[in-house]
Order: structure tokens, then C-alpha cells, then sequence
């Protein structure tokens, strides 16, 4: 029988984001966006620093959806299926692919602290495919400190730095929204980043009102769209994790139930990641055993199967 730690198990309200705060339509006008950026950070806020125990699941869900709108900016056709497979299908140790490796990137986004370093950003570069010399990734942490450490409301740092990036770089776009997402936890002084940005990118918030053209970053009324996309993503997170807590409190509440051996860390797998591969292995689960497992939390309606196959089968809350 599985033991639950009682911090683990207290369930989490996530809370919600005003409807007000998503009001679309009239000028582009920075104040007005900015407050409901305001509002809508300010309900994020408390997700952001709380320490639930689905918030892995649910970083990790949300550098998913980043990963699959890069899909689009960089001209490849895989969908969140697609990423799943790259990353949880992929030997340890091999070449996940270019899919897989900008999947990577937003997974790094989502799991370490804000502060950046040369060869972070280095490591982050080579997994979105990009050639950047070292003294030029230095000469950007530089700018990273100064514009997070800015007083910028920050919305408007996370613009700064993207706009930065692509003046810089046309062909980094990519690398920009991955950067304005960490000078935005950054300012915000967040524990990590929450990968929201480049999910919004093709969205209504970047499309000109006259052209219908994308908004880029650098553009005309950037900050303005910058502003009404973190209201966006900031709701769509939070409903996110709500939808997450309650799939993670019924796991909770059948863990108990559970006699097999390796149980609990593949509860605590399936609370901190995307998509746990039915065919996982431990010291004291078998291959066998976690097939067992797997079909015996689907009957508890307590996991989803989300490959839709028959073999090579992944799950999540």
C-alpha cells in the first residue's frame, strides 16, 4: 500500500483568471493592455510560485504546447503527438531529432530557475538549431540582467528582449519567445519560468488589425499584442491547472488502492511529467508489472492513454 505524504496529497485550488481581464476589441492602446495583462499575471501569479503536487505535470504540459506551436515558426508539420513520441519514444542517449531537440529547449525552459548563464544559453541555441559564438551569448546575458532587472513592468521586459533578440538575429525568432518567457519569470521573480509566449504567437493578440499580417517581435504595437497574449496565456494556464488538479486528486485518492511494489514512482512520474511511456521500467517495477499498473489506474479512470495506440503506449493525468 502506498504512503502518501500528507503536503503531497492537500489538494490546490488554482485559481482563475477575470473574465474582464480578456476583453478583446478597440485601439491598441498599451495602458489599457497592460492592466489586463496586470490582472491576469496577478491570478498567475500565485500558480506560478505554489508547489502543487501536479505543477511538474503541469509545466511540462504547458512546454508542450510551446513546443508545438515552434512547430509552425520553424516550418515542421509534428503536432503535440508527434513531440510525445520524439521525446519519450527516443533511447536515452540518442538524437531526438529537430523536433525532439526544440521540445528539449522548452522542457529546460519549464524545469530550471530563471537565471541565465553562457552555457545555458549555449545549450539552448544548439537544441533550436542555432550557430551563436560565445562572446555574443555573453554580451546577451549582459542584456537579459539589464532588462529584467529594469523597472519595466514586465510584459514589457519580455517584449524588450525579444525585440532585442530578433534585431539581433531575424532568423533567431524562435530563441526570442524562448527568452522573452524567462525574462518575464525573471521579472516577475517567479521560481521558474512558465512556458506561455510562443503558444499565443500565431494567435488573435499577434495578428495586425489592418494587414492581418503577424505581428513579430520588433513590430508595430508588439508590446501592445505582448500584453493582450500573457492575459491569454495566463487564463489558459489556469485552466490548464485546474483541469490537472482535479485529474491529479482522483490519482491521489486511488494511490492507496495500489499494491504493486513501484507504484509510487509512477506516481510520481505521471504528477511531474507530460506523458509517463507504459513500457517504464524501475528497480521495483518490472516492464510486465507497469503494463499491469497502467491498465489497472485506466479502470480507476485515474490515468489517460494518450497515443491512441495499441503498443508503445504513453499516459498522463
Amino acid at each position: 500500500m502506498i504512503r502518501l505524504d500528507p503536503a503531497t496529497a492537500n489538494p490546490f485550488a488554482p485559481p482563475t483568471v477575470p473574465s474582464w481581464a480578456l476583453a478583446a476589441g478597440g485601439e491598441p492602446i498599451d495602458a489599457s493592455a497592460a492592466f489586463q495583462a496586470g490582472a491576469a499575471l496577478a491570478s498567475l501569479d500565485t500558480l506560478a510560485r505554489a508547489l502543487p503536487a501536479w505543477s511538474g505535470a503541469w509545466r511540462q504540459r504547458l512546454a508542450l504546447k510551446c513546443a508545438a506551436a515552434s512547430m509552425r515558426l520553424a516550418g515542421r508539420a509534428e503536432d503535440e503527438a508527434g513531440l510525445r513520441d520524439a521525446g519519450q519514444l527516443c533511447p536515452a542517449g540518442a538524437d531526438p531529432g529537430p523536433a525532439g531537440a526544440i521540445f528539449g529547449a522548452w522542457r529546460q525552459l519549464a524545469l530550471q530557475p530563471p537565471p541565465a548563464s553562457t552555457d545555458r544559453l549555449a545549450k539552448v541555441t544548439e537544441l533550436l538549431g542555432l550557430a551563436w559564438d560565445d562572446e555574443a551569448l555573453a554580451d546577451l546575458c549582459m542584456k537579459i540582467e539589464d532588462v529584467a532587472g529594469s523597472q519595466r513592468p514586465a510584459p514589457f521586459a519580455a517584449a524588450a528582449i525579444a525585440s532585442h533578440v530578433v534585431a539581433m538575429r531575424p532568423d533567431a525568432e524562435l530563441f526570442a519567445w524562448w527568452l522573452a518567457d524567462l525574462v518575464l519569470a525573471q521579472s516577475l521573480r517567479w521560481p521558474r519560468p512558465l512556458p506561455l509566449l510562443m503558444a499565443q504567437a500565431f494567435g488573435p493578440a499577434f495578428r495586425g488589425e489592418a494587414s492581418g499580417k503577424r505581428i513579430r517581435p520588433g513590430g508595430k504595437n508588439f508590446e501592445w499584442a505582448v500584453c493582450l497574449a500573457l492575459a491569454q496565456a495566463a487564463a489558459e494556464a489556469c485552466r490548464l491547472a485546474a483541469d490537472l488538479a482535479r485529474r491529479a486528486e482522483k490519482l491521489l485518492a486511488v494511490a492507496p488502492k495500489l499494491r504493486a511494489k513501484g507504484a509510487s514512482d509512477v506516481i510520481f512520474l505521471l504528477l511531474n511529467e507530460d506523458a509517463v511511456a507504459g513500457s517504464l521500467t524501475t528497480k521495483n517495477l518490472s516492464r510486465f508489472a507497469a503494463r499491469r499498473l497502467f491498465e489497472r489506474l485506466q479502470q480507476l479512470e485515474a490515468v489517460r492513454e494518450l497515443s491512441g495506440r495499441a503498443s508503445f503506449r504513453l499516459f498522463g493525468l
